[in-house]
Formats: structure tokens, C-alpha cells, sequence
């Protein structure tokens, strides 16, 4: 079991920054890929950001350039830096760990991007 909760969301100006934490526990095995996805209203969630167990990393198109995904193994967190943020960012933002077929979510943290 993983379990995984998230921080950090809040509402932000545009062009404004926010930085989302992800605090894993649990059985964190190595080989694993975790990440942060997004759920905006009336909309499928979708992938923002992974990064696997070696460091590796890979964003969404929409966000790349904006956002910086990257992790501490010392304190098992995951943290996504977002600079740049736009009205269309608001959603919640979900984190993620993945190990072959098994799946843990966190509970989401609500970004809100408004003037």
C-alpha cells in the first residue's frame, strides 16, 4: 500500500507561481513512476507531469516550459513547481504513483488560477 497526499493549491493571479507537494508513505518500492495529473470541471482528467524512480521526466505539452516536476527520495515527496499560470490551469490536481499494475491516487488539491 502507498498513500499519498497532496499540498500546496490554492488560488493564484495569472502569471503567477504555485509549488504542489506529494507526500508518499507506505510500501515505496523502487521501479516506480509517480506524477501529477489534473481534473478540470466537465473534463477528463489528464496527465501534467512524471517523473520516474531514476529521475526521469516528462510533461504534457500544455504545461512544458511552465511547470517542473521533481522529487526528494530523502522525504519520499514529489514536488511540481507551476510558473507562469494560466486561467485554463484551474483544476484539481491529483497525485500518482505507479508500479506495474498498481495504482495509488492521492485526494486532490484545488488550483484556482483568477484575477
Amino acid at each position: 500500500q502507498v498513500q499519498l497526499v497532496e499540498s500546496g493549491g490554492g488560488l493564484v493571479q495569472p502569471g503567477g507561481s504555485l509549488r504542489l507537494s506529494c507526500a508518499a508513505s507506505g510500501s515505496i518500492l523502487s521501479s516506480h513512476v509517480m506524477g501529477w495529473y489534473r481534473q478540470a470541471p466537465g473534463k477528463e482528467r489528464e496527465l501534467v507531469s512524471t517523473i520516474t524512480s531514476g529521475g526521469s521526466t516528462n510533461y504534457a505539452d500544455s504545461v512544458n516550459g511552465r511547470f517542473t516536476i521533481s522529487r526528494d527520495n530523502a522525504k519520499s515527496t514529489v514536488y511540481l513547481q507551476m510558473n507562469s499560470l494560466k486561467p485554463e490551469d484551474t483544476a484539481v490536481y491529483y497525485c500518482n504513483y505507479r508500479r506495474f499494475s498498481f495504482v495509488s491516487w492521492g485526494q486532490g488539491t484545488q488550483v484556482t488560477v483568477s484575477a
